[in-house]
């Protein structure tokens, strides 16, 4: 038995230690506590404050221990959250200890009320409120690093407590996204109720809009409760209402991605007296196409002005930066400026165009003999090239070994002629006297 204590002992070490990463596998997070000050009026907005709060997450129910607050916090702006489905506790906001970098939290006082959608049937049998609604409701915004994970919860505490449990939560991983255009799009969102709430088994509403500079569209709406789509809806615009009703995966599906698509995505799930939504940016990118005119250059001679011009077509988003390089026969590369840029054109499939206009002096720009002339174009797409051979003829004396090769040629060419005079005055003679003889 004496033997065995050693490895008994290391085996305790290793489950506590177990259990204590597996505590502390959720995080302990930084968080503005953002309320509206009251005895406002006279039809200003109504001004906020704002508290540092921190929420101690757990995803079971334990009783809360008592947490020494910082001192730049106040304990009233402490509170212990139960989150059962395990979202709050993602690496993504829990960075390691000492970061600089830490998630995004908001925290704000939330008041339950019926959900009015034209377009869904009332989640809610009675105008009345339940009694289980007579507690604290705090709505939570949360971003990760890196823009990994966006959340937002709904979480209720009993009246006097501080202890609150996530009835509501919306998620997202894409929080950022790009696609090529043509591509198909996944937008995630998902989301959870607490099943032991009496507000998660009335049914629930999903809705996704859209917003860009200002404006706004519905794409799609799904009463859950009478698996009805609402009247409008985007054409492309789909659910995967299977996964939907099973496992809470409102993620929009965009069939074929537009450049029109580009922008502002709001995901918002309805439960009777609740709703939570997160927001993602979707970009639609396309790297232009590049083509030189004309091509091929024209030969070019000393003092000559030749005119090169580039189009960069198909692409989107509307920044581009258009530029000219000239590698000469060293194999020098040296930039020639942007050129004379014309302003953007805009195609039916709303991808865009623009074009840049060069004039080369081969004196000026010393050019040489000639190179490679190429067209730059910087795009977020990634970045595009498109060369062409430029010639220019004439532009020095003829080298040792061209002088050699022309004086061999004039030979040939001298040669050439002397034989062909004397075969022709050879010819003559010989007919001369043939005449000579028939006078005789």
């Amino acid at each position: 038995m004496s033997n065995m204590s050693p490895m008994y002992a290391l085996c305790l070490v290793a489950a506590v230690c177990c259990g204590e990463a597996c505590c502390s596998s959720c995080p302990v997070l930084e968080c503005w506590f953002v309320q509206e000050k009251t005895g406002r009026g006279g039809g200003l907005a109504a001004a906020t404050t704002l508290e540092k709060s921190l929420l101690h997450i757990q995803t079971d129910p334990h009783p809360a221990e008592s947490q020494q607050a910082p001192s730049d916090i106040h304990p009233d702006r402490v509170y212990l959250i139960t989150d059962p489905a395990g979202t709050l506790c993602h690496r993504s906001l829990n960075p390691p200890r000492g970061s600089v970098e830490k998630p995004q939290c908001e925290i704000n006082p939330f008041l339950p009320q019926p959900s009015t959608l034209k377009w869904a049937s009332p989640l809610t049998d009675s105008a009345s409120s339940p009694i289980y609604l007579q507690a604290h409701w705090f709505s939570t915004a949360l971003q990760g690093l890196n823009g990994q994970l966006a959340v937002s919860t709904i979480t209720r505490a009993p009246t006097a407590t501080k202890e609150h449990k996530v009835i509501l939560s919306v998620t997202t991983t894409t929080v950022s996204v790009q696609s090529r255009l043509g591509g198909p799009v996944l937008l995630d969102c998902g989301f959870w109720a607490d099943p032991s709430s009496p507000l998660s088994g009335s049914g629930f509403a999903v809705e996704w809009r859209y917003q860009f500079r200002g404006e706004g569209r519905l794409v799609l709406a799904y009463d859950g409760k009478t698996d009805r789509l609402a009247d409008v809806q985007e054409e492309g615009a789909t659910l995967d209402y299977e996964g939907l009703h099973q496992r809470g995966n409102a993620s929009l599906i965009l069939r074929e991605a537009e450049v029109r698509h580009s922008g502002l995505y709001i995901c918002t799930v309805y439960l009777p007296h609740l709703v939570a939504q997160v927001t993602m940016e979707l970009q639609v990118v396309e790297p232009p196409s590049l083509s030189i005119h004309p091509s091929p250059l024209p030969l070019a001679v000393p003092g000559q002005s030749l005119t090169v011009q580039c189009e960069a077509s198909g692409f989107a988003p509307l920044a581009l930066e258009l530029s000219w390089e000239f590698k000469g026969s060293d194999g020098r590369s040296r930039p020639l400026g942007s050129g004379s840029l014309t302003g953007h054109r805009q195609a039916w499939d709303g991808t865009y165009s623009q074009s840049t206009r060069l004039e080369l002096d081969s004196t000026q720009l010393d050019l040489g003999p000639g190179g490679e002339l190429t067209c730059v174009a910087v795009h977020l797409g990634g970045p595009r090239r498109a060369s062409v051979a430029l010639n220019v003829i004439g532009f020095s004396s003829p080298s040792i070994e061209d002088s050699m090769a022309m004086v061999g040629v004039a030979l040939v060419l001298y040669g050439l002629i002397k034989f062909v005079s004397w075969t022709v005055t050879s010819s003559g003679s010989d007919e001369a006297g043939q005449q000579e003889k028939k006078d005789k």
